[in-house]
């Protein structure tokens, strides 16, 4: 075995593989990959391989369209053919209507893509499967290109290309330790010798947490038990020339495919269960759980019911194996946290059917520093430390049970909750806050107006529609008080922290002391990676704020940066510290009568500046800047003494009309202001000159991504983003769903809401540079219906910007 490579990968699953063959499309061919057994003896041979292209989002839809097209050109390779049924077509099983109108949304996404996606009626879904029992089936998302493919021969051939393109692979070859070496390098010590790698990946399967602790770190990964059972064959399909449709269905939560003469079932039961909490025993290897068929009793009648010929055969076999599961049940791929070098393929619930993309995804990233599309919502810095074992234990049984039935719009499921709160979380909840999860943190998103008020979930306008509208006004009548939880929050000290930076973003950086400046993080080609408020203080520290969900991702960027030698600290106070916001005409004055010392004039404390000022007795950072539009204030405060602050704000506050509002209000007044979101409109697809960003870019200076984004501009822009508004009151758009012009696809949605400050219906969109001037008559379709969308001026409110400055 060779001492050097220039990647390791650990794992010899599909994840592993997948990541092996794209490292060498990408050239780095200098690759090893180290299985502890046989290749596929893990999760991937007992897999039922099934390979659908409907997804529930845009890179979900894109991942499976590509590896689709891989197994496709693989399967036609005459040198290394693969048992692939590709195009068998499948259908999910529609039996109420919000399971319709899930579906419109997703044609609208599949469409914008250029993906075919069709809606049948329930007697063509009989036609095409004549085993189904139509009862209750109001009608079926129809996929043509569904289809299943042997696993074991799929990672063989991924194998055997990587091996002729000069990878080597090792089997039976346990990795023993992992050791960083202050050169960032890996030393990778086996049973059969150690090789000195620059990257490492783990591909791990539901051994992930055994390799995990050789490193010290803990992935929020653990297996679920899943079973299929084989049937006997099946009368109906024996003299049948070709096979039946694939069967998906959501209340049922179950699946079948066509297994030779007989049918492959596989459900989600409610009575599941984990695998391998208290360790793995280390012979368990091409191996499977014990058949429990009697978990899954509570759901076989109406599955039976559905496919009336399972009544009438026996059970052939049956399959119980583990199957990984990350804490919000998406995989994790990409950059490990806090480690240098090191790569997660970890957590891939749907290993075969999104193995091609992962492979590829990661593969860019590690040669090319960042992919095609833009992955947050893989990347294993989305999700923190409080997803501990037990936590994502609680998620993945949650996730399991409902496998089929998608995420509805704003909706938070219960499992692991509260796992993060601030010390005002029991008062807010006493106020009838209604609580969504960001990061982990619980945040008001909007207050009930009664105890027995039932908050809905659904593709239209819900029923706190109009809730959302009485806190609007409330704030602009007088003052309205919203806590931001979770918000991502740093001290940075040491000698020339600040320069520093300010050479890491493509912005300008204030120097004086108070300012505050918005600025933007560009990836190597150009594109837009993060974004942050920077502001320099008195005391010589800097502070930096930034998403939520950006605590791990801009931790690892900035560390990644940090000059050699140097003295610069990075401090987080993410978790000891809480934002609260005070908004509307009337803040600057209750924030006079709780803090006299302070002079809270809009000469004295402008807009886009910071003083430290006490709330009572209690020190904060005061911050003028605002997200909605209004006159407002961020005071960042030490959890330790928020509840002081809080009480003194709303004791004071009764003087003057205080209100409180939530994040659904925030997210309504920044769409009427043209106010972009990271990682929802900001994301790493398109660059800031393509985001309407312009006047956050230097081009006078230099800084990481520079030459990439000189040559995006010289390219031209792609897509341009633009504020769209849509003639319906009926329901807001979805994000991803497409947009446009006389049914060709020209651009798709990022956000979208109600604005009721201009009474519109505002969505935020990348559009083709040809459809983005103002006025341009575009479409996009709401639960279906083909609606017009006017690209229209930015900021409809208060386009000045006149009322955060005091002009207005």
């Amino acid at each position: 075995m060779q001492s050097h490579a220039r990647v390791v990968v650990v794992g010899g699953g599909i994840g592993g593989l997948s990541t092996l063959y794209h490292l060498c499309l990408e050239g780095w061919t200098d690759t090893v990959l180290l299985e502890r057994n046989e290749l596929t003896s893990g999760t991937t041979w007992h897999s039922a391989a099934q390979c659908p292209s409907v997804a529930f989002n845009q890179l979900l839809l894109l991942l499976r369209d590509y590896t689709i097209g891989l197994y496709k050109e693989l399967s036609e390779d005459p040198a290394y053919p693969i048992n692939y049924h590709h195009a068998t077509g499948g259908m999910r099983l529609l039996t109420n209507q919000t399971h319709v109108d899930e579906v419109h949304h997703i044609l609208s996404v599949a469409k914008g893509l250029g993906l075919e996606l069709d809606l049948i009626d329930a007697a063509e879904a009989k036609r095409r499967n004549p085993l189904l029992n139509i009862d209750g089936v109001i009608s079926a998302l129809w996929d043509h290109r569904d289809g299943d493919i042997d696993p074991a021969q799929l990672c063989q051939a991924l194998g055997a290309r990587s091996r002729k393109m000069g990878a080597k692979i090792h089997r039976n070859t346990p990795v023993t330790a992992l050791k960083q070496l202050p050169n960032d390098e890996w030393l990778v010590t086996t049973e059969h010798g150690t090789i000195t790698a620059e990257h490492i990946v783990i591909a791990a399967g539901y051994r992930a947490n055994e390799v995990g602790a050789l490193m010290g770190i803990e992935y929020p990964v653990i297996a679920m038990e899943h079973m299929y059972f084989v049937t006997e064959d099946i009368p109906e399909l024996l003299d049948r020339e070709g096979r039946v449709p694939m069967v998906r269905c959501p209340r049922d939560t179950f699946y079948m495919r066509q297994e030779k003469k007989g049918l492959l079932v596989g459900i989600y039961e409610h009575d599941c269960k984990t695998f391998g909490m208290d360790g793995i025993d280390p012979d368990f290897v091409n191996a499977l759980c014990p058949d429990d068929l009697d978990r899954l009793l509570p759901k076989m009648e109406p599955i039976f019911d559905r496919l009336p010929c399972l009544q009438e055969v026996g059970i052939k076999s049956v399959v119980n194996g583990p199957i990984a599961y990350a804490s919000d049940a998406g995989p994790l791929v990409g950059k490990q946290p806090g480690l240098r070098n090191c790569w997660s393929m970890n957590g891939l619930r749907v290993g075969i059917g999104e193995g091609g993309g992962y492979g590829k995804m990661i593969a860019q990233m590690m040669v090319h520093g960042e992919t095609e599309w833009d992955s947050w919502q893989l990347d294993p810095r989305r999700i923190t430390r409080f997803a501990n074992t037990e936590f994502t234990a609680l998620k993945s049984i949650e996730d399991y049970q409902y496998e089929f039935v998608w995420h509805l719009p704003h909706e938070h499921r219960p499992a692991g909750r509260p796992a993060k709160t601030s010390p005002l979380y029991p008062l807010l909840k006493d106020r009838g806050a209604e609580f969504g999860v960001v990061n982990g943190w619980e945040r008001a998103e909007f207050y009930k107006p009664s105890p027995e008020f039932e908050t809905s979930h659904g593709y239209g306008f819900q029923n706190w529609h109009d809730v959302v509208g009485a806190e609007i006004a409330a704030l602009r009548a007088n003052v309205g008080l919203a806590e931001v939880s979770g918000f991502n929050h740093y001290r940075i000290t040491g000698d020339g922290a600040l320069d520093w930076l300010s050479s890491l973003t493509c912005s300008n950086v204030s120097a004086k002391p108070g300012k505050a400046s918005l600025c933007y993080y560009l990836t190597p080609k150009g594109n837009i990676s993060g974004e942050a408020t920077i502001v320099p203080l008195g005391d010589g520290s800097v502070f930096y704020g930034s998403a939520a969900t950006a605590e791990y991702h801009d931790m690892n960027w900035l560390c990644e940066h940090l000059p050699e030698g140097s003295d610069i600290r990075i401090e987080s106070r993410t978790n000891t510290h809480t934002m609260m916001v005070l908004a509307g005409p009337r803040a600057r004055d209750l924030l006079a009568a709780v803090s006299p010392r302070t002079k809270w004039g809009q000469t004295e404390f402008p807009w886009l500046s910071a003083q430290r000022v006490f709330i009572g007795y209690v020190e904060a950072l005061a911050i003028a800047i605002s997200y909605s539009g209004e006159q407002a204030f961020e005071l960042h405060i030490p959890n330790t003494q928020l509840y002081a602050a809080y009480d003194i704000l709303t004791r004071a506050g009764e003087a003057f009309g205080l209100s409180h509002f939530g994040m659904y209000a925030i997210d309504a007044m920044r769409m009427e202001k043209s106010y972009g979101h990271w990682k929802a409109d900001f994301i790493t697809e398109f660059n800031p000159i393509e985001a309407g960003l312009k006047r956050f870019v230097n081009l006078d200076k230099d800084f990481p991504g520079k030459p990439g984004l000189l040559a995006q501009i010289e390219a031209g822009n792609r897509r341009d983003w633009v504020l769209l508004e849509l003639d319906s009151r009926e329901a807001p758009a979805q994000a991803g769903e497409g947009v446009f012009a006389g049914g060709r696809p020209v651009g798709s949605i990022t956000s979208a809401g109600w604005g009721y400050r201009v009474q519109k219906n505002l969505a935020m969109a990348y559009v083709n540079p040809d459809h983005a001037q103002i006025g341009t008559e575009l479409e996009v379709l709401l639960i279906g219906k083909p609606t017009r969308a006017t690209v229209c001026a930015p900021s409809p409110f208060d386009p000045k910007n006149e009322i955060p400055r005091g002009i207005a």
